[in-house]
């Protein structure tokens, strides 16, 4: 997740590298898209499916959010075809491939965001907190959607813009998600609650840590570093093939 917890997380690092951005693009003329060997789904994919699966077998999203999924796929796919196509080349990952820095962020990320909810959920039907699966199954359904949907633009098929547009436009949606659930755990005090006292400090401590971790991710990370980085490499690479073009 760049962003989430996805296919693109190796594309971001916290470290400036400006004279990475500002090396010449080398522009091929061939206008044929590089054959590659990628697998559609990788075993990431797949498990965010199957959660994709489960939470929309099981109820515990609404219409809403699954509309938004499905939209969200037109979309994007609209938008690679009209506003944002693939350049040729495609464009090189923004930040690198390797980053420990970036593999502790995702991790983070993928254990606030993913894990320990899921753990909650189960928990809660355990203890028979419906108010707490309710609140808390809408983000972890999103989050879910957003690692397969990033599966899926990462490739040669679809440009960067496109790779980012999905995290930043997930994010956005699932801190509306986050906000009901801390609202959900915060008004369980004057309404019926059938779990323990420390299910509900749980329960408000994972929906703050969530609301802090992703507010930050969309408005300290995707909208003010990763976003213009991606803007400024794929019309770089777009104005050097037009100049190709042009010689040609």
């Amino acid at each position: 997740m760049s962003g989430g917890v996805g296919a693109t997380c190796n594309d971001v690092s916290l470290v400036s590298k400006e004279a990475e951005d500002e090396r010449p693009m080398k522009i091929s003329s061939s206008s044929s898209p590089p054959k590659t060997n990628r697998a559609l789904l990788n075993f990431r994919q797949l498990n965010a499916l199957a959660l994709i699966v489960v939470f929309s077998a099981s109820g515990m999203v609404s219409i809403e959010d699954f509309v938004f999924l499905i939209f969200s796929f037109i979309y994007i796919y609209f938008l690679s075809k009209v506003a944002f196509p693939t350049t040729f080349p495609s464009e090189t990952p923004i930040f690198g491939e390797n980053n420990r820095l970036l593999g502790i962020y995702v991790l983070f990320g993928a254990l606030i965001g993913l894990f320990l909810p899921i753990g909650y959920i189960f928990h809660g039907i355990v203890e028979g907190d419906k108010l707490g699966i309710k609140a808390a199954s809408p983000h972890v359904f999103l989050l879910a959607s957003q690692v397969f949907m990033e599966g899926l633009t990462f490739s040669s098929r679809f440009s960067l813009p496109i790779r980012v547009f999905v995290p930043v436009f997930y994010n956005a949606r699932r801190v509306l998600t986050i906000v009901d659930w801390l609202r959900t755990e915060i008004g369980k005090v004057d309404e019926e609650f059938s779990g323990s006292e420390m299910r509900l400090f749980v329960g408000r401590g994972l929906a703050i840590a969530n609301m802090v971790f992703w507010c930050f991710n969309l408005f300290g990370f995707l909208l003010p570093v990763y976003l213009p980085r991606a803007f400024k490499r794929y019309y770089g690479v777009t104005s050097a093939g037009d100049k190709v073009k042009a010689k040609d």
